[in-house]
């Protein structure tokens, strides 16, 4: 009904009703526009079916059938005909919102455009910050890092530290996504019931080429079973853009008791949460037989003492990072070596845990060269101790040593 009336204000629709001879219509229905008051007049307004404005003919008005007929009393003041009120122009403005909602749609359109759907090449990393995931049948865990501006020393490329705190990131993950990851570091939910962490033994360390700032390597690792009472866990490490391999590591894990600070063999609940997880395969580098030094006062070139833990080298089973010790067995190395020579490999035996309380000493011998030329050394080999002050050894260790300008000739020669 009110969309007749709307219609009709502006085209003509037929009504099913006849005028009757006398002129007045059978009314059928009606529209009533309430609140619309018409000014008052002393004359009156007739219009018939078909209302249209009265043509003119010559300039003179011509009267047709169904023209509108108005008559005024002569002392009535001439006035324009107000605009005939209809339903639609009754309505709000809705120009002003649908010319916002139009615009919020060519922007939405515009951004939309805007984004890259282009396919990414090969070697775009999708998501170097993540936390990784399982790949390989679920037996091997991947994950991607960035080398950080801080993460670079004096020569322009990865420290050895930043290094080995990828490897451990990735064997820390690697636990947590495959849902084994308990309160403490890297204990299952049946080592925690009882007391039980996991402690490094033993750990070879192979790099062949150091990444500089701002790119990306990507880390895998996955465990094996070692003997009875023993885990194995390796890494490849890989420099995203090429592909190559710059990193190898392979370490031995035992568990230990929290409490008693003593070893134990694995039981067999424990066992069961892992042994899944088990790849057979063979150690990423071949082990180093040879045996591992002991130095003393006599026997070292290079001591430092007075190496004490902070509250930051700590973990969150209360003893100090595996990763720390690796800083203060270099702190006796000689800094002409630092300087002149890149660390390719190190092997390390860790004896015994130190506190926040320890003490410690950083001896070092060279092997190998003169002391006095190793800025022009080729290749280098040191033994290292790291023990506390009453004597009792914490890591021995040896690294190997080659040329910076060599390193930096192999890097240009592969690049």
């Amino acid at each position: 009904m009110v969309a007749t009336s709307a219609t009709s204000s502006f085209f003509h629709v037929p009504s099913s009703s006849s005028l009757d001879t006398n002129g007045k219509g059978n009314r059928v229905a009606s529209t009533n526009f309430a609140g619309l008051n018409s000014t008052p007049s002393s004359g009156r307004m007739k219009v018939k079916p078909n209302a249209q404005a009265p043509p003119k003919i010559n300039g003179k008005k011509a009267n047709l059938p169904g023209s509108v007929e108005i008559s005024k009393s002569d002392n009535e003041t001439s006035q324009p005909a107000p605009a005939p009120r209809t339903f639609i122009n009754q309505l709000p403005d809705w120009s002003m919102l649908l010319a916002a909602i139009t615009t919020i749609f060519l922007a939405a359109e515009k951004q939309w455009m805007m984004l890259d759907w282009k396919p990414r090449r090969s070697d775009m990393i999708m998501d170097p910050f993540g936390l990784g995931r399982i790949v390989q049948d679920g037996l091997v865990f991947r994950q991607n890092f960035s080398i950080r501006s801080y993460e670079i020393g004096a020569d322009r490329s990865a420290s050895i530290e930043t290094v080995m705190n990828h490897l451990q990131e990735t064997a820390l993950n690697h636990v947590k996504s495959a849902g084994l990851l308990e309160n403490g570091f890297g204990s299952t939910p049946e080592m925690f019931k009882k007391n039980l962490i996991w402690v490094v033994a033993r750990m070879q360390v192979v790099v062949d080429k150091y990444p500089t700032w701002g790119d990306v390597v990507e880390v895998d690792t996955w465990v094996s079973q070692s003997g009875k009472n023993g885990m194995r866990r390796d890494w490849l490490v890989r420099d995203c853009n090429t592909g190559e391999i710059v990193t190898r590591a392979s370490s031995l894990w035992v568990m230990m008791n929290k409490l008693t600070r003593r070893l134990s063999k694995i039981p067999e609940e424990v066992r069961g949460e892992i042994e899944p997880y088990f790849v057979n395969s063979d150690p990423v580098i071949a082990e180093d037989s040879r045996k591992l030094t002991k130095l003393d006062d006599k026997t070292a070139d290079y001591v430092r003492s007075g190496l004490t833990p902070r509250w930051s080298d700590l973990d969150v089973n209360q003893h100090v990072n595996n990763v720390k010790y690796i800083g203060w067995i270099l702190e006796s190395a000689p800094a002409g070596m630092l300087e002149s020579q890149k660390l390719k490999s190190m092997t390390l035996e860790y004896r015994r845990e130190c506190g926040r309380d320890s003490v410690l000493q950083s001896l070092t011998a060279v092997s190998g060269c003169d002391v006095g030329n190793l800025g022009t050394a080729g290749e280098v080999e040191c033994q290292h101790l790291l023990r506390l002050q009453d004597g009792a050894e914490v890591v021995r260790g040896r690294t190997e040593w080659s040329s910076k300008t060599e390193a930096t000739t192999w890097d240009t020669a592969t690049s």
